[in-house]
């Protein structure tokens, strides 16, 4: 068993922004290990970001990104439950994170839930004619037009996205690490992305 020090719990805390006891707990489970830590530390903040999913969310920011030339932009509303947490350094740079991400991948919808019916149809459809053309026998199309729709997803669907500072974790598993740090639930409402010569 190693030996847990306050300058490994220092390194931790300052690293995620965890508290002290929950980053001094994370190393014991993690043995010393300060990667390992981290992802008990994540799994975590995802377990009680979703305990707090079903809470309101009425105060937050609405942000905004231009890309440098002038000829892209991005409106967003990330939401929360109070005005202190909207003020934080933590959201207010969450809220940056998400603009960039919105305008540097074009996500058509917010989440799964979002995709509509015809589009999923038509992507279905896409998927399964591309299968067959492959050659693949019948009895295994399906399986591979449901596998192929995760990647759709990703594509198409902000939270399911990686994330593009950092591609081992989805924009919702970021917005996950959020709610776990700073205590309150957070949504993205809506967004919209404009660019130049292109109609909606």
């Amino acid at each position: 068993m190693a030996e847990i020090t306050a300058q490994m719990v220092k390194q931790l805390r300052e690293k995620t922004g965890a508290g002290m006891m929950e980053c001094k707990s994370a190393l014991v489970e993690a043995n010393g290990d300060q990667a390992q830590a981290e992802i008990v530390l994540r799994k975590r903040g995802l377990a009680s970001a979703q305990k707090k999913a079903g809470r309101a969310t009425s105060e937050g920011l609405v942000g905004a990104y231009i890309h440098p030339g002038g000829k892209l932009g991005v409106l967003l509303e990330v939401n929360c439950e109070s005005d202190f947490v909207a003020r934080t350094d933590d959201f207010q740079q969450l809220v940056r994170d998400v603009s960039m991400q919105i305008a540097a991948t074009d996500p058509r919808f917010l989440s799964k839930e979002d995709v509509d019916q015809t589009a999923l149809d038509q992507e279905r459809d896409i998927q399964r004619a591309r299968a067959l053309t492959e050659g693949k026998p019948e009895k295994i199309v399906d399986k591979m037009v449901e596998g192929r729709l995760s990647k759709f997803y990703e594509e198409v669907c902000l939270l399911e996205q990686p994330f593009v500072k950092d591609n081992t974790m989805t924009v919702g598993q970021l917005i996950a690490s959020k709610i776990a740090k700073l205590g309150e639930n957070i949504t993205v409402s809506r967004f919209v992305r404009f660019k130049v010569g292109e109609s909606a």
